[in-house]
């Protein structure tokens, strides 16, 4: 039985990710790459594009979305964080603050000269936010109460990891479950949270 990480540890990352793109609209690019769940690709683009315009987020940026199964999660869990076993969500910022490239054969040229990069016009790359279905399929019952709400906590917790909040110490944990409330509550319930949403596993002890 493989043991779970209960709510996601991120990548070390920026404490302070920049917000503001150029011009543009935020995006987020969705991939499923799993089978144990029907997963509707354009409802959890929608929550998580609410979540980054609530966070601040404005302009040209970028944050991808992955649904992938327990053996890959797995796989990532344990190159990325020392754990080999499914964890239920988790989030890669971006550590780079600025867009860099890497000139091409083509720069060393004289002529013509390369047109000079701006680097405003590119995109601000966000960072990642990888969901394991399974996994929540396993815990929703003693976690978020339902299914459906437990994708929801799931991604509105690892796109606010993206955005820089953290719950290692108790207050950031209070800071982040509290938005996390006001999220779903503006963008997923449209209402209060049900009775028997939980943000904290049985096994939490903070």
């Amino acid at each position: 039985k493989s043991k779970l990480l209960t709510m996601a540890e991120s990548r070390p990352g920026v404490s302070k990710p920049r917000r503001v793109g150029g011009d543009g609209e935020p995006e987020v690019f969705m991939a499923d790459e799993q089978q144990d769940l029907e997963i509707d690709l354009a409802r959890w683009q929608n929550l998580a594009l609410d979540v980054l315009r609530a966070e601040g987020v404005k302009g040209l940026t970028e944050m991808t979305v992955m649904f992938i199964d327990a053996s890959t999660m797995t796989e990532l869990n344990s190159q990325y964080m020392g754990k080999s076993y499914a964890t239920d969500v988790l989030s890669f910022p971006l550590d780079a603050v600025e867009a860099t490239r890497s000139p091409g054969p083509g720069a060393m040229s004289k002529t013509p000269e390369p047109s000079p990069l701006d680097i405003s016009e590119l995109p601000l790359l966000l960072g990642d936010v990888i969901v394991c279905p399974a996994v929540a399929q396993r815990q929703f019952s003693s976690h978020a109460g339902t299914l459906d709400d437990e994708i929801a906590l799931l991604l509105v917790h690892g796109v606010l990891h993206v955005m820089g909040h953290d719950h290692m110490e108790q207050d950031q944990r209070e800071t982040m479950q509290r938005r996390e409330r006001e999220i779903l509550v503006a963008s997923h319930w449209m209402g209060d949270p049900p009775p028997g949403f939980r943000q904290d596993h049985p096994e939490d002890t903070d």
